[in-house]
């Protein structure tokens, strides 16, 4: 493998093709493309400046970098990439790749961040501020996310998630095959149009969480008190530990839970209109 070490780039597409190459210590200055087209690829301590930095880059290793601002839309339609300990203050990374893994990175600006994205791992991984990550991606494996980011994981497949802190509205919405482990998930209408969704131990707040959702399962969850109106539309079992606030017309299944401070049922149910509610206490 080459070396290229101590250097800076700037302008147009300078290093346009390589492969085999190691780079340590680089600068990707102001300009567009700085490295595109590229194969098996390893930047350690780099710094990116300039736009579209890593395009159509296939095979690489990018650990302890950094990403300025100025760096946007700088990992799209590149296959097979590892990124650890990185810092990334530019929006709108990663998009139309496959086979990613990402660990130990702190996104400050996640806007539009893992578009398309197949076969997506993660792992200790914070994203701040920003829009719609993980937008439309598929076989996504996470262990450790923090997120403030607004919309996240929208129209996803085949996600698992472990120990996440969400906070935000509107996420997992129209999504798919879905199961969280030991994760907080805060924030209004959570998982709404969504087809075979799992929590397990997770602990949910905010407003009409859960509703209209197919295959809705829930196991040893906790509710907050500001959790009403769950379950409206939903096919559900759910063994929850405590207290519901409310529960709107769920359309079928079995729910359980210590306490239950009220249960809507009108005349808009949905049939077959047949959800058993049981109260421990």
């Amino acid at each position: 493998m080459n070396t290229i070490k101590d250097k800076s780039f700037g302008g147009e597409r300078p290093l346009f093709a390589i492969h085999d190459t190691r780079l340590e210590n680089v600068t990707i200055t102001e300009g567009e493309s700085g490295i595109k087209c590229c194969k098996n690829i390893e930047a350690d301590r780099c710094h990116f400046i300039g736009k579209y930095p890593l395009w159509h880059v296939d095979g690489s290793l990018i650990t302890n970098c950094f990403f300025e601002v100025g760096s946007r839309s700088a990992i799209w339609y590149s296959n097979e990439m590892v990124m650890r300990d990185t810092i990334i203050d530019a929006p709108k990374l990663f998009r139309e790749m496959n086979n990613v893994t990402v660990e130990n990175v702190k996104f400050n600006d996640a806007d539009e961040t893992f578009w398309k994205i197949k076969n997506l791992k993660i792992k200790n991984v914070t994203l701040h501020e920003g829009t719609y990550p993980f937008m439309f991606c598929e076989n996504v494996d996470v262990d450790g996310l923090v997120s403030d980011s607004k919309y996240v994981f929208q129209y996803c497949k085949n996600v698992i998630i472990r120990h996440a802190k969400i906070s935000t509205k509107d996420s997992f919405w129209e999504c798919e095959n879905i199961t969280i482990y030991d994760s907080e998930l805060n924030g209004e209408y959570l998982a709404w149009h969504s087809k075979n969704v799992r929590l397990v131990r997770c602990h949910i707040t905010g407003e009409q969480p859960l509703c209209y959702v197919e295959q809705l399962v829930l196991e040893d969850c906790t509710f907050g008190e500001d959790s009403d109106r769950i379950f409206e539309d939903s096919d559900v079992q759910a063994e929850i530990i405590g207290s519901i606030t409310n529960i709107k017309n769920p359309r079928t299944g079995k729910i359980v839970a210590d306490h239950i401070g009220s249960v809507t049922i009108d005349e808009n149910i949905l049939q077959p209109a047949d959800c058993v509610i049981i109260q421990r206490q």
